[in-house]
């Protein structure tokens, strides 16, 4: 599967800046949050572990947020001395891409595609450039896209009114190879001096995606959004075992140790109230997943069969209690960045892996640090905060839904 992705974020935004002024457009609010942060971390979940943003107009509005609110993500930034369009802006960023297909969307839409589906088609079809085309009715705001039998791109369509038809939805999947090969210029169109100019080579395919879209570039979209993309905390009393549940370890659990780590089973100890809770829990959620951090292994404090030794203690005392964890996964990689490691959502992924029913959005996470919480909202879960270590936690907060005291009040709520 593709993991590098092209964020084009160095947009002017002129026909947004009466709605928000002073902001590049995929900086814009919605729904409490910059637009930007719904594109990081919908693409993660799809399996994108390194980013690329490709930047110009007020850079270091957008440099200060991925500095601040995504110091785990594995990116890089490109900038435009100059406005260089889409294509020189994709052109630009390319160069730094060490892959040979990497995906490539706009930093002002989301578009929820399925990545396996348009890289199946890329390879099957050994295209120059994969566009996911997005269905539409009754709209006169985008061109519209032809294909034939073989989903290979035919011509694209002038702006005005269909009744229906298939919408460019700025997402793709280039050959970096191909596309740096072509004698483009420095500054170009990437949709009408790439796309357009280019169509009748035949090297152009499509997959056509029936996913979420949304593109703030106006006012009223811009509205839509807001309303589309609030998050709303669940009621919990309607939990059932179609939900999940995914928990930390090390706080939630057991006691932490602050500035050690359990490194046997004589050092791990339950917190209270814990044990008596499983049950409770294993009767709610049709999944229990534990997810957790053990860089203690990479630090030569412990062996990974010491760490599994503990889990296998841990599972005894969870089943004699009449609980259970259906699986654990655990991260002992010192990178912070490494897409395994929490708070980027490598874990959860392997989790839906191994367990096709999970659906994010009927999971919750429940852990005690910030990056618990980034975690379970980067892959689309309801979050739970428990502040046995971290009692001053600020709440509200954008990536908390709830707040508890530990994981015993959490089951009690339920």
């Amino acid at each position: 599967m593709q993991t590098i992705a092209i964020i084009l974020a160095g947009g002017l935004g002129t026909r947004l800046r009466e709605a928000v002024p002073d902001l590049p457009k995929c900086m814009a609010p919605v729904a409490g949050r910059p637009f930007l942060s719904y594109v990081i971390d919908y693409l993660q979940v799809q399996g994108i572990e390194k980013f690329i943003f490709s930047l110009g107009h007020m850079h270091q509005l957008i440099e200060n947020y991925l500095s601040e609110y995504y110091p785990a993500l594995n990116y890089t930034n490109v900038i435009e001395d100059e406005p260089l369009g889409t294509g020189g802006a994709i052109q630009l960023a390319m160069r730094v891409a060490n892959a040979e297909n990497v995906f490539v969307t706009n930093g002002d839409t989301l578009f929820k595609i399925q990545m396996e589906a348009i890289m199946s088609v890329h390879q099957a079809s050994n295209a120059d450039c994969t566009l996911a085309l997005k269905p539409m009715k009754n709209f006169d705001r985008y061109g519209c896209v032809t294909i034939n039998e073989q989903n290979q791109i035919i011509s694209f369509k002038e702006k005005q009114f269909y009744a229906d038809g298939l919408i460019n939805g700025g997402s793709y999947i280039l050959n970096r190879e191909k596309f740096l090969q072509r004698s483009l210029p420095h500054q170009f169109s990437f949709e009408k001096d790439y796309l357009e100019k280019f169509t009748t080579d035949g090297h152009f395919y499509a997959s056509v995606q029936e996913g979420y879209f949304i593109d703030i570039g106006i006012p009223t979209d811009f509205e839509q959004a807001q309303k589309d993309l609030l998050h709303q905390p669940a009621d919990l009393k309607k939990i059932d075992k179609s939900w999940t549940l995914f928990l930390d370890r090390d706080g939630v659990l057991n006691i932490e140790r602050k500035g050690k780590y359990v490194r046997n089973w004589k050092e791990f100890v339950f917190s209270e109230g814990v044990l008596e809770v499983f049950k409770n829990l294993a009767d709610v959620f049709g999944r229990i997943i534990l997810i957790t951090n053990q860089r203690g292994v990479t630090k030569d404090l412990m062996t990974e069969d010491d760490l599994q030794s503990i889990h296998n203690e841990m599972l005894r005392e969870v089943e004699n209690a009449g609980g259970r964890i259906d699986a654990i996964y655990y991260c002992t990689d010192m990178d912070d960045k490494y897409f395994l490691r929490k708070p980027n959502p490598g874990m959860a992924l392997l989790a839906a892996k191994d367990f096709p029913e999970i659906d994010f959005s009927k999971s919750v996470m429940v852990g005690n640090k910030p990056s618990d919480a980034r975690f379970g909202r980067a892959a689309g879960m309801q979050t739970v905060f428990v502040t046995t270590t971290n009692p001053n936690q600020a709440f509200p907060h954008p990536d908390i839904d709830f707040m508890f005291s530990s994981l015993q009040a959490f089951a009690q709520a339920l």
